[in-house]
């Protein structure tokens, strides 16, 4: 089950979103609106929901939470953007990795 995450998860909502992985959970974060869509099998389902909500495609990136080691991941198929000057499924930012970090430990938790 894919949620879109304004405010802070509810331990419900982290459960569903475990449901198709069980270990962890893809997202997709929208870095200008700072909200997260989480669950399901694929980063691209998760974007579908914030395109569907508003959020525009250039905000939008692909990052994994693991809710048992409270690590984020930046790998997705999403973040190959040539034009952005992200070449590879890694976002290679450092500050736009910071950013995304932040704003899903913010929704989902973690320190």
């Amino acid at each position: 089950m894919i949620h879109v995450i304004r405010e802070r998860a509810t331990p419900q909502q982290l459960q569903e979103m475990l449901e198709a992985l069980q270990t962890y959970v893809k997202l997709a974060v929208d870095v200008r609106r700072r909200v997260v869509a989480g669950g399901g099998e694929m980063h691209a389902d998760c974007e579908a929901a914030l395109l569907e909500g508003g959020s525009q495609q250039a905000d939008i990136w692909g990052a994994d939470w693991i809710p048992e080691s409270q690590e984020v991941r930046f790998e997705s198929l999403i973040n190959i953007r040539p034009k952005l000057g992200n070449r590879s499924m890694t976002i290679a930012d450092p500050l736009l990795r910071s950013t995304i970090e932040e704003i899903v430990r913010e929704r989902l938790g973690g320190s």
